[in-house]
């Protein structure tokens, strides 16, 4: 076995000033290894969604009333606090495991060679998203769970979302230029599908704020908003993306575009239908706490899904690899990259 090298004091005081550089300048990570980082930290951003939502549905949202400690006297939940203290504090609980993910995702990012600034500054988004959602969580308990607060509340969780699907494809690919796969108008067909979706999103958070799951069994304020209208805003707007992805596909397939976009396209339009299936259903049997835990699982899904659809069409290279020369790019995109 190799001798493991003692820590000098100029190491130490090293890592004490720089501890990612340090690292960094020990360890080179292999690819797979930044990759699946990425991939735990998107996964516990989705986690934490959805143990939100059971925070909510099983009216704990005041299980610890205060914040940041759990009571005034307490840091922890007490026996006192029965089942809701235990939801509560347990969803805090995870917010560390998942700035733990993500900071895994940081030093990973920042210790693989060649060092990739885009991919860390990614990671550090995300950082501070958490932190944001963090202090915004605290702020939803100290105003007595206000239903625009929980809106934003899910909201900035469906950013850091965002953020950390980016950065598990960017680990997938290098940092070439951008070379699309498919003409402008596509590209521009698959941006009114992100905004028609993240608008889709955000009136279901005020379906949410003006249902009946206000999460917590005392006395909640909710959204002034006819539940009923709003809910059937939310079914048009659902729609329209199944419609949009439809016609995206059918457009893709008649321009014979590469497998990549037509399979996020597929997989897109499969994950829809299965939310409204959800969807549908739970509104009929008045809004089942399972069935809604399910649907904010969708919820991400959708999102995510959609991400990779505006994802998938473009493709980059390392920017010192192997590649076709531009002008070869050009012609074997020429049907797809629209007119010169």
């Amino acid at each position: 076995m190799d001798r493991v090298p003692n820590v000098t004091r100029a190491d130490a005081a090293a890592a004490v000033r720089n501890p990612l550089a340090f690292i960094a300048a020990r360890w080179t990570p292999d690819p797979r290894t930044v990759q699946r980082a990425a991939l735990v930290a998107l996964a516990m951003s989705v986690v934490i969604v959805i143990t939100g939502g059971a925070v909510r549905l099983t009216g704990s949202g005041l299980g610890c009333p205060t914040w940041p400690k759990c009571t005034d006297d307490s840091l922890t939940t007490t026996s006192e606090m029965g089942f809701h203290g235990v939801i509560e504090f347990g969803n805090r609980l995870l917010t560390y495991v998942l700035c733990a993910a993500v900071g895994w995702a940081i030093i990973a990012a920042r210790s693989q060679k060649p060092y990739r600034r885009s991919l860390t500054r990614l990671g550090w988004t995300q950082f501070w998203i958490v932190m944001g959602n963090a202090i915004l969580g605290g702020i939803v308990v100290l105003v007595g769970l206000n239903p625009y607060t929980v809106a934003a509340h899910f909201l900035l969780s469906t950013a850091l979302i965002a953020v950390a699907t980016v950065m598990w494809q960017r680990t997938r690919e290098g940092d070439g230029a951008p070379r699309p796969l498919v003409g402008g108008s596509v590209r521009q067909l698959v941006w009114v599908m992100i905004v028609v979706s993240a608008l889709l999103i955000a009136v279901g958070t005020v379906v949410t704020g003006a249902g009946p799951h206000a999460g917590d069994s005392s006395e909640v304020e909710r959204m002034p908003i006819d539940w009923e209208t709003v809910s059937k805003a939310h079914a048009v707007l659902a729609w329209i993306v199944v419609t949009l992805t439809f016609a995206l596909w059918f457009v893709l397939k008649a321009v014979d575009a590469p497998k990549g976009p037509l399979a996020r396209t597929r997989d897109l339009f499969l994950v829809l239908l299965a939310q409204g299936v959800i969807g549908y259903v739970q509104y009929f049997t008045d809004l089942p706490e399972v069935l809604v835990g399910l649907h904010m699982f969708g919820s991400c899904l959708v999102w995510i899904a959609t991400l990779r659809v505006l994802l998938a069409l473009r493709e980059r290279t390392p920017e010192d690899g192997p590649g076709l020369p531009a002008q070869e790019v050009g012609a074997a995109h020429a049907s797809l990259a629209g007119p010169r």
